[in-house]
């Protein structure tokens, strides 16, 4: 379907065979200078010219015209993954530098792995549980290359935070939940990944996870506190509690754990920063963990000191197989499974695409979530807690020059070695050692670089942050995100129904037309009003949209004007290039306000609508309504026609009451020839011009 056709013929044979003269000779008093208008093509809006409307007809003839092209190994690599650089591996280059990371990953995972899941209320082996199966497993239907997944801080604090409330960490249905809980998250991952709903998360803004990433931090460092004070403290994810517990057990303080778990925080802290800022050391950053365990589990086998508490004994051997033995709480742990679900797709696909972009391949978003979901459904028989992409450890893999995903099985056979063969060690791992790399690992989390950068450029998304961090720090994490959640849709909401609107002005010497208040040197003209929408028009903002058309009629005044001096506004031009789509509603409100103009007297002209806007306005029978005449390929094509028509009014015999009775009733299609009819003296040119546009 033509859009728009080519200009009218060269103005000067129209002149010629018009009789007017040439358009270069000097113009006679009374006369306006001859207009130049590139003429519309209006759609056909017939039965035949329609095309089938089916639902959904796009999407599914995208998906099969993708599917017909699918060959065999396309299959392979869509379903498997690893296949992509399995098939492209170059040993000789490669296998070293996966070798390195992976075990570099794999020693700074041990200790955390086991400290994230004290965290969670758990036993530190189903750490190393969700640290084994799920790397396997992602290691082939991943496809990032240098993803390091396992359990991580802020997973951690929120199962701890869902299972408080059902069972105590001691008793046996708390380590029950927390596997059925991984099977819910990779179930739910798996869902969005195959519907590619990926998408949806995409409203939450970063301010907002950000606020709520911050304030967590801060509860999982509090929540850690009580292994360097040596004494409990209640169970919340609310600071309020935690800070009131701390206090009231003040009295029950010991030094030996704080003197301990404070140093090996330092010791990690200097070696975490160290290896972030001399890349030539960057090793001592995955060595920081083990190192602080190592000093730990030194002094602790030496020293024996009592007032010290010790993991103790851990079981020996790698997970069995085993399934879920009751889906009683399945319904209760829903939300919590869509809030973990929600920090993958934020926080592991979020990194997974940087460190693919960073390692220039490609990476489909949705088929990552897949991927992590079947690592979490099959680690989920295997007795692991949900597992998540972790940035640090990413972050050391991609440091470490991982290639592929070998680094991965490479990681995941250190932590097969370490159920097999450490794990009599590990019982003598300071309880206060394992806090402060849990500590170490969120301090990073909180972001008030973020904070102060938010402040410095957009007061709105600071206020996001503030909203978020603050009630997920009083009011505990399901309150924190769902509220950060709503501000953050209130927003976006508030953006959609209330859009940017421009009045535009001609910048001088150019035939360009830009919003006044960006260019002051923009002019406008007396009698004239150039509005341009941009965004969207629907049912939502159509009401915004009718207020501010009328009050810039007004506004208009306050700027530079040129042209004849008038009385009133006659014509409102919208400028609808920006406007993507408009829906049924929008079309009847625009059908008002034209009659409401026309009540006025004021004829309103629409300037380059896109293909589907201007098909849904001709359907409408909008067209025909407002007149063919009045719609305009460019904004200055518009103005020229207007200006004609002001200067027409002003050299007209003042005895005429009515403008828009002198230039026709409405515009309409039906009186094409009187709506031109004086235009100027002499007007044969410009009413051929515009009429020749409408055949």
């Amino acid at each position: 379907m033509s859009y728009a056709s080519l200009s009218v013929k060269d103005l000067n044979s129209l002149l010629s065979r018009s009789g007017s003269g040439s358009s270069s000779s000097p113009r006679t008093p009374g006369q306006t200078r001859p207009v130049k208008v590139i003429p519309l093509q209006h759609p056909d809006t017939s039965d035949e010219a329609r095309p089938p409307s089916i639902p959904f007809d796009d999407i599914f003839s995208r998906w099969t015209a993708k599917i017909k092209r699918m060959s065999l190994l396309d299959w392979v690599d869509t379903l498997f993954p690893c296949f992509r650089w399995i098939r492209t591996y170059r040993w000789n280059e490669y296998f070293k530098l996966d070798l390195m990371a992976g075990v570099t990953v794999g020693i700074m995972l041990v200790p955390q792995a086991m400290s994230y899941a004290k965290l969670a209320g758990l036993p530190p082996i189903y750490g190393l549980y969700s640290s084994f199966v799920p790397i396997f497993v992602y290691a082939i239907f991943g496809s990032s290359r240098q993803l390091a997944i396992g359990p991580v801080a802020l997973v951690s604090l929120l199962v701890s935070n869902a299972l408080g409330d059902i069972a105590d960490s001691s008793e046996e249905l708390h380590i029950e939940l927390a596997i059925l809980l991984a099977l819910l998250v990779g179930i739910l991952e798996c869902i969005m990944g195959l519907l590619r709903l990926g998408w949806l998360i995409r409203f939450i803004s970063h301010s907002v996870i950000s606020g709520f990433t911050s304030a967590s931090a801060i509860v999982i460092g509090l929540s850690q506190v009580k292994y360097f004070l040596g004494y409990s403290i209640a169970r919340s994810s609310k600071i309020v509690p935690l800070v009131e517990s701390i206090i009231a057990g003040a009295d029950k303080f010991q030094w030996p754990p704080f003197l301990m778990g404070s140093l090996i925080l330092v010791i990690l802290q200097v070696m975490k920063h160290v290896g972030k800022a001399k890349k030539e050391l960057q090793f001592l950053r995955a060595a920081a963990p083990l190192t602080g365990i190592v000093l730990g589990t030194t002094i602790a086998k030496v020293f024996h000191p009592p007032s010290i508490s010790l993991v103790g004994e851990i079981p020996q051997g790698l997970p069995t197989f085993s399934f879920p033995g009751s889906f009683d709480h399945a319904k209760t742990l829903l939300p919590t499974s869509a809030l973990i679900t929600g920090v993958a797709i934020l926080e592991s696909v979020g990194i997974a695409k940087a460190l693919a972009a960073k390692n220039r391949y490609e990476l489909d978003s949705n088929s990552e979530l897949f991927g992590l979901g079947v690592a979490n459904i099959l680690g989920s028989l295997f007795s692991a807690y949900p597992a998540t992409g972790s940035f640090s450890r990413s972050a050391v893999n991609n440091e470490s020059e991982a290639k592929t995903g070998l680094s991965g099985l490479i990681t995941g056979i250190i932590i097969g070695c370490s159920l097999l063969f450490l794990t009599p060690v590990f019982k003598y791992i300071p309880q206060c050692a394992l806090a402060a790399i849990v500590i170490s690992a969120v301090s990073g989390l909180v972001d008030y670089d973020e904070a102060i950068f938010l402040w410095r450029v957009d007061k709105r998304d600071f206020t996001l942050w503030a909203i978020t961090s603050t009630t997920t720090l009083f009011f505990g994490i399901e309150i924190g995100v769902l509220v950060g959640v709503g501000f953050s849709l209130a927003f976006v909401i508030h953006e959609s129904a209330n859009p940017h609107i421009a009045v535009l002005g001609r910048l001088p010497g150019t035939t360009v037309y830009r919003n006044v208040k960006q260019y002051p040197e923009a002019y406008t003209y007396n009698g004239i009003v150039i509005v341009r929408i941009d965004s969207p028009i629907y049912f939502a903002n159509i009401s915004y949209i009718k207020d501010r058309l009328r009050e810039y009629e007004v506004a208009v005044d306050k700027y530079t004007t040129r042209g004849p001096e008038v009385e009133r506004i006659s014509f409102v031009i919208l400028e609808m290039s920006p406007v993507t789509h408009i829906d049924s509603s929008a079309v009847e409100a625009l059908k008002e306000l034209y009659q409401e103009y026309k009540a006025r007297e004021i004829q309103l002209a629409i300037s380059n609508p896109n293909k589907d806007v201007h098909m849904t306005i001709a359907r409408s029978g909008m067209v025909e309504l407002v007149g063919k005449e009045w719609y305009f390929v460019r904004v200055h094509d518009a103005v020229q026609v207007c200006l004609t028509y002001v200067q027409g009014s002003n050299s007209e015999d003042k005895k005429e009451p009515s403008f828009l009775r002198r230039f026709g009733n409405n515009g309409s299609s039906n009186s094409n020839n009187s709506s031109y009819s004086d235009i100027q003296p002499g007007n044969t040119l410009l009413k051929e011009a515009l009429l020749s546009g409408e055949k």
